[in-house]
């Protein structure tokens, strides 16, 4: 693993990681692509490709994650309580607002929902027009709640081919595009969650011969130049396929980002569980 050097003295660094692979033997685990973590940190919902919402809980031993244990799983349904056709079921992200709704985005058929995370009850919110022209296999894979409650939400691909990554905003009514997101080499957006202070996370994602590439940019979406920071860069292989990217605040102070990989449900791959602690640096030497 490779991290940049800040872009300041008082931009975070990685400091420290747990990694575990997560085991379960239903049929329908794997394939995790969106997460969201519990202020403390104990538990977490993450959303498979197959149309499951799973409630786990996480177990730590000095600080360190040890280990996850799945505590309910529900599938994935529609307005009417029915659960969905596979055409409308392939999930790609969660978000959880600052009044603990939880929202959910999906590709082939374009769309972001809100999640009645008990029942597995989805009710799509209304769509920005570009929806309609994203790619089948390459729409709405980042999701984030902002703590100010407006939803943000990026393609894994842009409309035009070459651009920079639009990025859509939901202002409880209608969507709008705020902007966008640089894009900086092969790398394309997969996860995405806004930490307590404002500040964007962004996981990307690369395919090598020699296997998966992940990044992870930091992002100050009210700064003119956005504050653009690589924390993480990861070589060829040195991890899975990570899609799934959430935060918390430990009890330091610090904040950790949560990432999940999707298995595909194949056997040469695993269902990883990855978490980074971000801290300033010491300043004293």
């Amino acid at each position: 693993m490779s991290c940049a050097a800040p872009a300041a003295q008082t931009e975070p660094v990685v400091q420290s990681q747990s990694r575990i692979t997560w085991h379960h033997p239903a049929p329908w685990f794997g394939g995790f692509s969106g997460v969201e973590i519990s202020a403390d940190g104990n538990h977490l919902i993450t959303v498979s490709d197959r149309g499951r919402l799973v409630h786990a809980r996480l177990t730590r031993e000095d600080g360190q994650l040890v280990g996850l244990a799945v505590e309910k799983q529900v599938p994935l349904k529609g307005p009417d309580g029915a659960p969905l056709r596979k055409v409308d079921n392939d999930p790609e992200s969660l978000a959880r607002d600052k009044t603990g709704a939880l929202y959910i985005s999906f590709e082939h058929n374009h769309r972001v929902a809100r999640l009645d995370p008990e029942s597995g009850i989805t009710t799509p919110l209304p769509k920005h027009a570009d929806f309609a022209r994203l790619e089948a296999n390459a729409g709405i894979e980042a999701l984030a709640a902002h703590p100010d409650g407006r939803l943000f939400a990026l393609p894994e691909k842009p409309v035009s081919a070459g651009r920079d990554f639009p990025l859509y905003t939901f202002d409880g009514k209608t969507w709008s595009t705020a902007g966008s997101i640089p894009r900086r080499g092969p790398f394309l957006p997969v996860g995405a969650d806004f930490a307590a202070d404002g500040t964007f996370y962004l996981l990307e994602r690369t395919v090598t011969p020699l296997g998966f590439r992940s990044r992870i940019r930091s992002f100050d979406l009210s700064a003119p130049d956005l504050d653009e920071t690589i924390l993480l860069t990861s070589g060829p292989g040195e991890y899975d396929n990570l899609e799934a990217l959430g935060t918390w605040q430990d009890a330091a102070g610090h904040t950790r980002l949560i990432l999940l990989s999707d298995d595909n449900f194949f056997l040469m791959q695993r269902n990883e569980v990855v978490e980074l602690t971000l801290a300033k640096p010491d300043l004293r030497n």
